[in-house]
């Protein structure tokens, strides 16, 4: 046990420690220096070229420091930059540095034998000195890379597939890379700013930079579920790159609604209920679960569903319903529309039946009955009146 509860506090005695002594390693250096992560680089002819530098100030108090370069080839120029601008002199703060840069313009028809500038930074009471060694090539052919951070999407017919893509330049110069996809037929293909809607075709890319671009895939609607694969290709110059992606589309119901033998007509009576047969076909490439059936009619009319929903319907299949269909007894002779839906988990469907609607024979007798007293009571009068 106390091995246990020892341990934790030994480590944190041992990294304090650690940190204690690093510290004191840092504040041990003094001076001041001029660094590059690149001493020795190697550049083609008729090119500029940019080298990253720093004057590091390590304990010394602010000073003045000219800054010079020696040791350029004839036809050579080379300028010191700071903050994008032609620069003489730089005053790094005690235990800060100031970030430089040597430009290099070398013409094409420069010797290919190896050169080495010192750059030189003097104040009055410390200097300090970078040799740097500058090779000459000739130009190197163009390469590029292309990876997808996500490969393989998967989704529904109705789905859009996006793809992330970097497109890396690894050569020693600039490049404007074009790109294409390969898709199945019918697919749509778009590629895109990674971080926006504009659509692009190509895209400029610095030497040894990467820069991320978007595509866009969308199958057409009535795809079979799959897996269809898209090839992208990068060219830039004489360079290429090629990389595979892939979609898994999965089935996706799709309902129709229509009366028996495809009508789409009925008669019902004011008043009364009616059963009328609705089929639900699933045309689509995937089950559709508990397909809940409704219907918009017109006011004062009722419409309920025996049965109410149906469980379950695979593709290729229909299942018969009956839509039980009152119409409001104030209901006038003719015709009407009604909208029946069915709906699974958001794939619906809706058909429009016409109804014509007939009234009741108990109004149509006692209609006809009024009729005959009207006209027995008018030839009654015509009699009377008629003799006189």
């Amino acid at each position: 046990m106390r091995v246990a509860y020892l341990a934790p506090f030994a480590f944190a005695v041992g990294l304090i420690a650690s940190n204690v002594h690093a510290a004191e390693t840092a504040r041990d250096i003094k001076g001041l220096y001029l660094m590059t992560d690149y001493p020795a680089v190697t550049v083609r002819p008729g090119t500029t070229s940019n080298i990253p530098l720093r004057l590091q100030n390590y304990g010394l108090g602010p000073e003045r420091y000219q800054l010079s370069v020696t040791g350029v080839p004839s036809g050579w120029t080379a300028t010191l930059l700071g903050g994008g601008q032609p620069v003489a002199a730089a005053m790094p703060a005690p235990d800060a540095s100031v970030a430089l840069q040597l430009r290099l313009d070398i013409p094409a028809n420069a010797n290919m034998n190896e050169q080495t500038l010192t750059i030189k930074a003097a104040g009055q009471d410390n200097q300090a000195t970078l040799p740097v060694n500058v090779a000459l090539a000739k130009e190197l052919p163009a390469k590029l890379t292309v990876s997808s951070k996500l490969p393989e999407l998967r989704g529904s017919p109705k789905s859009n597939f996006e793809y992330t893509f970097t497109i890396k330049n690894d050569s020693g110069r600039n490049l404007t890379a074009s790109f294409a996809a390969d898709a199945p037929a019918n697919f749509e293909t778009s590629f895109t700013e990674a971080y926006g809607t504009q659509e692009l075709s190509s895209i400029p890319i610095d030497a040894g930079q990467s820069k991320d671009i978007k595509l866009k895939v969308r199958p057409p609607s009535t795809i079979d579920a799959g897996h269809f694969p898209v090839q992208v290709t990068v060219k830039a110059e004489d360079a290429s790159a090629r990389t595979e992606v892939a979609l898994d589309v999965v089935g996706q119901p799709q309902l129709q609604v229509a009366g028996r033998d495809g009508l789409l007509s009925a008669r019902a009576v004011a008043g009364k209920q009616s059963s009328i047969p609705i089929v639900v076909t699933n045309i689509g490439t995937a089950p559709a679960d508990s397909v809940a059936l409704a219907a918009t009619a017109p006011t004062g009319w009722k419409v309920t569903f025996e049965p109410t929903a149906i469980d379950r319907l695979v593709p290729g299949k229909d299942t018969e319903v009956q839509a039980l269909v009152t119409p409001s007894d104030k209901s006038l002779a003719g015709d009407y529309m009604t909208t029946v839906r069915a709906t699974s988990r958001g794939e619906n469907a809706s058909g429009q039946f016409r109804i014509t609607v007939a009234t009741s024979t108990v109004w149509g007798m006692a209609g006809a009955g009024v009729i005959g007293v009207a006209l027995l009571l008018m030839l009654g009068a015509v009699a009377r009146f008629g003799r006189r």
